[in-house]
């Protein structure tokens, strides 16, 4: 890791959140132009709340197409910044290549259910004989460029991954700008109504991809050929792997929309309000509620980074003075947005045009109801992106998915056979108050648990010069001896030796603390995989990386692990060593070692193994073990003494 990174240990706290959060919030509340403006133009039209409605009903149909978009595109801008990290020009534009490919397929697949089901889909998300025909005309529309739309969203983040997210919100703006324009020229002059607001979201997206393709043809880490549209299905599960959140946090929001309209559709239909008012004001309440939740997502997204360094350096006060900053200016946006929704809401109500007394009797219920913890549900998100932040992807999980699945999806089911209709507003509140509570209890556990005492650097550590010769990197099964036996190894042929020794060094670079670098691959998380691409693992790796650089441009030596056979992957002096063992001599090694019993040793040299593989399929996309990616692999079952002659003797013999 560059030395330049350390100023986010060091620079004033507030003026980091800024830099970085302005960009973020600006993104984000341009990305949710599209999902309000249409609805404002509309409700103020000829078609009101019905026409509302009928977007309402469409809306969640295209985020499943989002979804598989999001996904991919997210997936192949993470593969991106991994093949960045590890000098990798071969296989990223592969994987971007073959996500436009797939992306593309997925989005003709879609248009074909789309079409033959399209009446089915409707009803089944709350459509109305009355709103049916709106909702038809609208999604035909949308459906036809259902391709466009999966393909613009998709390159997004691709575009941000490659170095440019100027560029990207220059080609989100340029559409949300267009269907701001378009709208009213053709719902209110041409009189197109509910097809009019179609076309303008269409045209606004073409245009955001026409400018996305433009950018294509002149990127600056990668550049597509024609091998890059060639199905690569290796390299593609790498992509699917990494958005696989992404795909399952928007297919969540389908979830939520789809029981909450088939709730509001059924209740509402024997209330007095009928089914289409509460599903056109929850639409439109939900979208204003999507505004305030980026503008908190944003500013949580700005302390990423501080957070993620700062946690790997156990600078502890500047992970709590960075979270209470964006804790405060959470509270802040929320409590105003809250004052607003619950004492006028009718200045927003009245933007998507006024119906009727009963329209606006359910759309002032539901302001005052439904988004009455709108403070408790920021806090939530905000808190899920520090879990996420810090390396604790399950905690990050937990937080996010409790309010919306496990809390809010039972309560909508629950409480309207008790309350009719208004349940489903109560539902809301009810589900930020007890995912709020959950929240609050990890957040106490998680701070304090962060020690107290600040980073201690090893600064007698120090890299060591060397004679000239071979640089041995070896890897080894956990219970092979293999560390024991590279030590043996370095004595034999004088060299320096770097195991501990080479993550006190990358702390004394970077900042970060030696016992966080150290520990990467023994944590026991779940999510193993994808705790290690959050950020302050990123951080540590790019560290340990920058570091294994310079041990082996000071001569021969010998590291142990890390991934430092692919690291230095391109040094002509490379001696790459696999060491491994069966089973049973591995358990016994460990009940040695660690006085273990079987059970446990068996237990954690699966668990280390398994998380050993994952570092390494991680930074090199190789596999762990596969004996194509070393010199020479050898079984340490034979005896450490033994072993190390063989290992000597082949490197003697092979630097002749």
């Amino acid at each position: 890791m560059e030395n330049n990174n350390k100023y986010l240990g060091k620079e004033k706290v507030s003026k980091l959140l800024f830099k970085f959060s302005i960009p973020c919030i600006l993104s984000l509340l341009i990305s949710s132009l599209y999902n309000i403006v249409d609805q404002i133009f509309i409700g103020n039209s000829s078609l009101g709340y019905l026409g509302n409605a009928a977007t309402s009903i469409v809306f969640p149909i295209t985020i499943i197409s989002v979804a598989f978009a999001w996904a991919i595109g997210d997936g192949c801008a993470a593969f991106l910044s991994l093949c960045q990290g590890r000098k990798d020009t071969k296989n990223a534009h592969i994987a971007i290549g073959n996500g436009i490919v797939i992306n593309f397929f997925i989005s003709i697949l879609f248009v074909i259910l789309g079409f033959i089901f399209m009446d089915k889909l409707l009803f089944l998300f709350g459509a109305s004989n009355t709103t049916l025909p709106i909702a038809k005309t609208y999604f035909k529309i949308i459906l036809m460029f259902i391709p466009v739309y999966m393909l613009a969203n998709g390159m997004n983040a691709i575009i941000r991954a490659d170095g440019s997210p100027k560029f990207s919100m220059a080609s989100t703006l340029v559409g949300a700008i267009t269907n701001i324009i378009l709208d009213p020229i053709f719902i209110f002059i041409f009189n197109w109504g509910i097809a009019g607001a179609a076309w303008a979201t269409i045209i606004g997206e073409c245009l955001s991809l026409i400018v996305s393709v433009i950018y294509f043809t002149k990127t600056k880490t990668f550049k597509l050929t024609k091998n890059s549209f060639k199905l690569n299905l290796g390299i593609f599960s790498n992509v699917i792997k990494l958005g696989v959140s992404t795909f399952i946090t928007q297919m969540s929001i389908v979830v939520i929309s789809l029981v909450c309209n088939i709730m509001l559709a059924k209740y509402g239909a024997l209330s007095k309000y009928g089914a289409d008012i509460p599903i056109a004001v929850i639409g439109i309440c939900m979208k204003v509620f999507t505004i305030v939740i980026n503008i908190a997502v944003g500013i949580i997204l700005g302390a990423q980074p501080i957070l993620g360094y700062n946690y790997g350096a156990k600078q502890n006060d500047r992970v709590k003075e960075t979270f209470k900053l964006a804790l405060i200016l959470t509270i802040i946006v929320s409590l105003i947005s809250m004052i607003i929704f619950l004492f006028c809401p009718s200045i927003v109500i009245k933007m998507f045009g006024t119906e009727s007394e009963l329209y606006m009797e359910f759309a002032l219920k539901t302001f005052k109801i439904f988004l009455f913890f709108i403070v408790l549900t920021c806090i939530i998100k905000i808190s899920s992106i520090l879990f996420q932040a810090v390396g604790d992807p399950l905690k990050a999980s937990i937080v996010s998915l409790t309010r919306d699945i496990v809390l809010f999806v039972p309560l909508v089911i629950i409480l309207p056979k008790f309350m009719g209709v208004e349940g489903v507003l109560y539902a809301a509140p009810l589900a930020d108050l007890l995912g709020f509570i959950i929240t609050l209890i990890l957040l106490i556990i998680f701070f304090k648990k962060l020690a107290n005492k600040q980073t201690n650097m090893d600064a007698a550590t120090k890299i060591l010069d060397s004679k000239n010769g071979a640089i041995i990197t070896i890897s080894r099964m956990h219970g092979s001896k293999g560390k024991y036996i590279g030590e043996q190894v370095a004595k034999k042929l004088n060299i320096p030796y770097y195991y501990k020794e080479l993550t006190a060094i990358a702390a004394e670079e970077s900042g970060l603390d030696k016992e966080f670098i150290s520990k990467i691959n023994q944590s026991s998380n779940i999510l193993h995989e994808l705790y290690l691409t959050t950020t302050p693992v990123k951080f540590a790796i790019e560290a340990q990386e920058k570091v294994i650089k310079q041990i082996a441009s000071k001569g021969s030596c010998v590291i142990i692990g890390r991934a430092a056979d692919y690291v230095l992957r391109n040094n002509k002096n490379l001696i790459r060593i696999f060491i491994y063992a069966p089973e049973e001599y591995r358990i016994k090694s460990i009940m040695e070692m660690y006085k273990d019993n079987k059970t446990t040793a068996k237990k954690n040299m699966l668990k280390s193994d398994k998380n050993r593989a994952s570092y390494y399929k991680l930074i090199s996309n190789k596999t762990f073990g596969d004996v194509n990616n070393y010199d020479l692999c050898i079984d340490s079952s034979i005896g450490v003494e033994k072993t190390t002659e063989i290992i000597c003797n082949f490197i003697n013999n092979k630097i002749k």
